[in-house]
């Protein structure tokens, strides 16, 4: 039976994905910059440092990514302030699933540690996880397989033992790298060929993840059924 579930962050514990490309959308009119989503799209699931190569490569080495990030970021605080950080729907129930469950609840994300900690606890969702990984906590980012590696040392379970919720196309090749399953929930972008095929499953919402653990676990026992008793 599947040992532990680790999620992806944004997009999939939080509905931030759109609020920030929103955000960038601001500084982009602001200054002029072209093809912004297309941009943002890129970088969906990597680390701070990747999404800095991948903007300086799109726009050059002139390109002030320190200067619009700090732009992006007061706009999106402004965006939050007194509302609080959207949440995905479902996603405080599965929580509670799992917890009543026993299953163990990592969280690995590509993003910074303090912003990472600084969303969780203002959600009150940090202890929520048996553990964290974040993106500068590892030496390479998604799609490479560190992340989710790091993840189950920590929550002290096997790859193969451990489901993936992601929403974003490095989050998924990540995590199958890690040899996980991994259930894709997408968020900004549907799913193409190879999320298909990398993808154990790919279910609309978050609250449709339980009936899906249910189902494959039954359907492992009455496998493991009938192998006994072809020796019994």
């Amino acid at each position: 039976m599947m040992k532990a579930v680790i999620f992806d962050m944004d997009g999939v514990i939080f509905d931030t994905e759109r609020l920030v490309l929103e955000c960038w959308a601001e500084v982009a009119k602001n200054h002029g910059i072209t093809d912004i989503e297309e941009a943002c799209q890129a970088c969906l699931g990597v680390n701070e440092k990747e999404t800095r190569m991948i903007l300086m490569e799109r726009y050059g080495e002139d390109f002030p990514y320190e200067q619009y990030c700090k732009e992006a970021s007061e706009i999106f605080a402004e965006k939050t302030e007194g509302k609080g950080i959207p949440e995905k729907p479902g996603v405080r129930e599965l929580i509670a699933w799992l917890k009543k469950r026993g299953t163990r609840i990592g969280l690995a994300t590509s993003s910074s540690e303090k912003d990472v900690l600084g969303k969780l606890d203002a959600a009150g969702l940090r202890f929520s996880f048996d553990a964290i990984v974040c993106g500068d906590m590892v030496e390479r980012s998604k799609p490479e397989p560190d992340i989710y590696q790091e993840a189950c040392h920590m929550l002290h379970v096997k790859p193969e033992k451990a489901f993936a919720v992601e929403d974003s196309y490095n989050g998924v090749r990540s995590a199958s790298q890690a040899g996980m399953r991994v259930i894709m929930v997408p968020d900004l972008m549907p799913p193409n060929k190879e999320m298909r095929r990398l993808a154990s499953v790919i279910l609309p919402s978050l609250k449709d993840v339980p009936e899906y653990i249910e189902e494959d676990e039954m359907e492992e026992m009455e496998s493991m059924m009938e192998l006994e008793s072809l020796f019994f």
